[in-house]
């Protein structure tokens, strides 16, 4: 089974795919875990994103989709896997198609977290972590960054019949409920 997990910031995803990875046997990859242990690593790919990063600059899309296909191609990853965070604009999700078919696979599943902006605000200015990026002003910045690259990936996945959508406003174990229930049709192939 592979199943990407889209949501805006604040959405839980990150957290959900953890959950779903655990029930499900499957490992759950992280595009910013990832980028950040093949820096610590010192992989070749972490070398090139660590220099990226160190400029400021966003890490290209096959830097990216060459860290998923690594993570893709794991043993750990055999009987599938769950994206957190990955893709977030179209060209990543036609290059992620791509790169699957190449491997005579395909996803099951897109789980797209839907929780109200107002919501998300509240969510990431509680948080307690003090970040700069958890402002109210800076937060409805990257939400609306996200309306503008990611959302379009619904439309995207709904035309392939893979779009799942699935309230994520609740407490963690009762969206977890919701999700495994979404999820079930999908491992008999059906999403």
């Amino acid at each position: 089974m592979r199943v990407v997990f889209l949501g805006p910031p604040g959405s839980g995803k990150g957290t959900q795919a953890k959950i779903a990875g655990k029930r499900l046997g499957l490992p759950s990859f992280s595009t910013g875990d990832m980028l950040r242990k093949a820096v610590q690593a010192g992989t070749p790919l972490g070398r090139q994103t660590r220099d990226v990063m160190a400029k400021g600059e966003l890490v290209p899309d096959e830097t990216v989709l060459a860290l998923i296909r690594e993570a893709a191609a794991s043993a750990e990853a055999r009987s599938g896997f769950l994206l957190d965070g990955f893709p977030r604009t179209l060209p990543q999700a036609e290059g992620l198609e791509k790169m699957l078919s190449e491997r005579g696979q395909a996803l099951d599943a897109v789980l797209n977290l839907v929780v109200p902006d107002e919501k998300l605000v509240s969510r990431l200015v509680s948080r307690g972590e003090g970040r700069a990026d958890d402002r109210p002003e800076t937060v409805r910045e990257r939400l609306r960054v996200y309306r503008e690259k990611t959302e379009p990936l619904t439309g995207f996945y709904q035309r392939r019949g893979l779009l799942v959508s699935v309230d994520g406003v609740g407490e963690i174990p009762e969206v977890a409920e919701r999700i495994a229930r979404a999820l079930g049709p999908a491992r008999q192939g059906v999403a």
